[in-house]
């Protein structure tokens, strides 16, 4: 078994003693249950803990996270993969951007909300992300080449340092902007960022401030304005930029050889930055609050024309010279780190532990995928690295009431073990409606899972039956093709029939068509209401046939032949003859069938049903006088078919 090579994280369970309790768990889709095993039987039952690992699914906050990047998903999911890499490109930056521009208005909307710690935290998480992302989008999905990439990286921390922006409107806001504390902060941010126009407008207060020093203010702005920046979109080559760069190096050197601006600590600071002097640099740590920020600051300085392939070298060196010896990275410093190494599975494997949910390590390597930089890394237990991150993310979705729906399209996109996982997930749905149940079904169905609607069909089944909806209970079996919960209920069909005399849910049995060949008695109950049918719609030698089929097909259980017999009487005494002789021969038969059994069953509801009013109070008499009024009555109508005859 592989061996972890971090600390697993320590999880707190609120009033647990190690020392006088123990604990047992069971694992879950996406928790914990912890539980104690030691407890003293008077003191209560025991506390039962749910430790869940992917708390951010259920805050109500990222939700929007959660559903604007599934539809990023999906579409990237849309891409031909037979069109190249050069033509997939613009397509696969334009998807990163998109993720972070949903991250970036997450956490906007988490900073309008103020006063919650829990808030403050998750808002601090998800700047977190969006660093990362941004900077794995720059290097690996955009991958920048030498010229352009310094550029890349200074808008990337322009973005994610913006406080100066806010403190230049303070100082522009004042009375005296030239002469408040903060003024000089906000002309050294601004260069630090490489804004050079920012700070130039900014020095314009100073210098109308200090006529005598307009000259050296002036030569400050002509260096500034001067400052080559490379255009990837010009004709300009990298190496013309790199002969310019150097001339403008060299003259603003030149400015600090004849200490132009010795008489101004500020101006002087300024030019030293311009050549990229390290040590005036750390100076204005506090400035550059970060060591990756100390890293653009110096490459666009000292080394403008920076390859990839050498940004390790420079971002292990500055991390070293910006953090104090003494102090140990944060996880933070790590990823970023990798990221500059190129290392893009540490990237992952250290996002993975430091971050509190799979999705971002999900999203990002499911698009570093599609960019076909993960294509040798294969995770020794069968799936690829891309899919076991996207089954991590898409389980803990399915814990949450509603989220779940988002996790099948994850499933749906994960071809070696997906079906597999959303087949087990599926199931446990709660099915809390019928509504759900439906959505659920409409799901699998889609996906040919046929067990899984058979399953949950069941499950509904039993459900409404309890509650006694006879009829909800009879569809769902019929849909889940159960031929013997389908005969039960039919029993209940026939039992409340009995009882009321009456059928319930007439458009369901109405209705049954084909459905009603499922069970037996499922095509007796359906036959027997057409029976009631055609007797209302006096269609009397339609019914009789009908009936008279019932019992010599065998369809109809054996107890409720009695039922159709007094049914029968009505038809029996009509002036008419709806029986023939023949007919007649076949009620006299199924009467004598039944009367040589051991027991005559009793007829379960009143004959008052179908119009029949007996001559004789038959509820009142023993049931051996009830079949020799049967008995009278069939010959009577024998005799009369006869005598027609």
């Amino acid at each position: 078994m592989e061996e972890v090579d971090v600390e697993p994280t320590t999880t707190p369970i609120p009033g647990f003693d190690s020392n006088q309790k123990h604990l047992g768990f069971v694992w879950g889709p996406g928790d914990i249950l912890v539980y104690e095993t030691i407890y003293k039987a008077s003191g209560g039952c025991p506390f039962v803990h749910e430790v869940r690992k992917d708390e951010d699914i259920y805050s109500p906050i990222l939700r929007k996270l959660f559903n604007e990047s599934h539809h990023i998903f999906v579409g990237l999911q849309r891409i031909r993969e037979d069109l190249p890499s050069k033509n997939k490109k613009p397509q696969f930056v334009s998807i990163s951007k998109n993720y972070r521009s949903v991250i970036r208005a997450c956490m906007e909307e988490l900073q309008q909300v103020a006063g919650i710690v829990y808030v403050y935290h998750v808002s601090s998480c998800i700047i977190t992300l969006e660093l990362i992302w941004n900077l794995c989008e720059v290097l690996f999905i955009d991958a920048a080449p030498a010229g352009s990439l310094v550029l890349h990286l200074l808008d990337w921390v322009r973005l994610h340092k913006a406080d100066v922006d806010e403190k230049a409107r303070e100082v522009l806001a004042s009375e005296s902007p030239a002469e408040h504390q903060a003024y000089w902060d906000v002309v050294i941010s601004y260069v630090l960022q490489g804004r050079m126009d920012e700070a130039r407008q900014v020095l314009v207060k100073q210098a109308a401030l200090q006529p005598a020093a307009r000259v050296m203010f002036k030569l400050l702005d002509n260096l500034l304005m001067k400052m080559p920046i490379f255009n990837p979109g010009e004709t300009q080559t990298l190496t013309e930029f790199d002969v310019k760069w150097r001339h403008w190096r060299e003259e603003v050197d030149h400015c600090l050889q004849d200490q132009s601006f010795a008489s101004n600590r500020h101006l002087e600071d300024i030019c030293k930055i311009l050549v990229g002097d390290e040590d005036v640099l750390l100076e204005y740590k506090e400035l550059l609050s970060t060591w990756y920020h100390f890293l653009v600051t110096r490459l666009l300085f000292s080394h403008p024309t920076v390859k990839p392939t050498e940004l390790h070298y420079y971002a292990q060196s500055s991390m070293h010279m910006f953090l104090d010896t003494r102090s140990v990275p944060e996880p933070l410093d790590s990823i970023l780190l990798a990221a500059f190494e190129f290392d893009i599975h540490q990237v992952i494997k250290d996002c993975s532990i430091a971050l509190n949910n799979w999705w971002f390590v999900g999203h990002l390597t499911d698009l570093l995928d599609h960019c076909k930089l993960l294509q040798s890394h294969n995770l020794h237990f069968g799936s690829n690295l891309r899919e076991f991150l996207l089954l991590e993310y898409a389980s803990g979705l399915f814990t949450h009431h509603s989220l779940w729906q988002l996790a099948v399209d994850y499933f749906d996109h994960c071809p070696e073990f997906g079906r597999v996982y959303l087949e087990l997930q599926i199931e446990r749905v709660p099915l809390d409606t019928e509504r759900k149940a439906l959505k659920v079904i409409r799901i699998c169905e889609q996906r040919q899972m046929t067990e899984q609607v058979r399953s949950i069909c069941k499950i509904m089944a039993k459900k409404a039956l309890r509650n006694n909806r006879l009829g909800s209970a009879l569809s769902w079996s019929i849909r889940a093709k159960d031929a013997a919960f389908a005969t039960l209920i039919s029993e209940r069909f026939l039992q409340d029939y009995c009882a009321k005399g009456t059928f319930s849910d007439l458009d369901l049995i109405d209705n049954l068509g084909p459905a009603m060949l499922l069970s037996d008695r499922l095509t007796f109950l359906g036959k027997y209401r057409e029976f009631h049918r055609l007797y209302g719609e006096k269609r009397f030698s339609d019914a009789a046939k009908l009936l008279l089929s019932l019992m010599t097909a065998k369809i109809a259980p054996h107890s409720f032949w009695m039922t159709l017999l007094t049914d029968a009487l009505p038809l029996l005494e009509q002036k008419e003859v709806i029986f023939s002789a023949d007919q007649t021969h076949e009620l006299m038969f199924c009467l004598e069938e039944l009367t040589s059994g051991k027991s005559v069953p009793t007829p379960d509801r009143p004959m008052q049903v179908l119009g029949y009013t007996p001559p004789y109070p038959l509820s009142n008499v023993c049931f051996p006088f009830n079949l020799l009024i049967h008995c009278f009555i069939i010959c009577s109508n024998l005799y009369s078919c006869l005598a027609r005859g």
